[in-house]
């Protein structure tokens, strides 16, 4: 069982790292550098790494959920734990609650992102993109990312309070 946990723990931070660095390099190298070209290829570009990032990145999240449940009952916590007041308010539950609401709410801000704003945001900017409803939506979506990449950062400091301790 020791080596599986080891696995899973592995597989876990492999499949985070992967959805954080490239959410982080979108965000601080792809964007940036597509604002210095043409409005045209910059919109194509943008949409069919974003269509290619989304696929690669909903299968981390499969894997960061599925292993991240295992992870947490392997080391001895149950769904029990989650009404029980003593354990909710030790500072492990406290770190577990904040982590799965912060995942949670990831989750959904990535759908919004990757499925209705970023879609809409690529084609208008394929459309016309000096128009006001590219920049409009353009600036939405790169909000929206940005709010999910500051997050994950949260996630990952979450994720090391989980194993090394929590500060307060």
């Amino acid at each position: 069982m020791h080596k599986l946990y080891l696995f899973s723990v592995w597989a876990h931070i492999l499949a985070a790292t992967i959805w954080i660095g490239g959410m982080l390099f979108l965000v601080l190298v792809v964007v940036p550098w597509l604002r210095t070209g043409a409005q045209v290829e910059a919109g194509r570009f943008l949409r069919e790494t974003g269509v290619r990032f989304r696929n690669v990145a909903w299968w981390c999240f499969g894997i960061v959920l599925v292993t991240g449940i295992f992870n947490l009952w392997t080391r001895g916590v149950r769904l029990a734990d989650f009404v029980n007041p003593d354990w909710i308010g030790s500072r492990f539950g406290t770190a577990v609650i904040l982590k799965l609401c912060v995942f949670a709410l990831v989750l959904v801000i990535s759908a919004l992102h990757d499925f209705v704003l970023g879609p809409k945001a690529t084609e208008a900017i394929q459309r016309a993109p000096r128009s006001s409803e590219a920049t409009v939506l353009r600036r939405r979506a790169s909000l929206i990312g940005r709010v999910n990449a500051m997050l994950s950062l949260v996630l990952l400091a979450l994720g090391v309070m989980l194993v090394r301790g929590v500060p307060w």
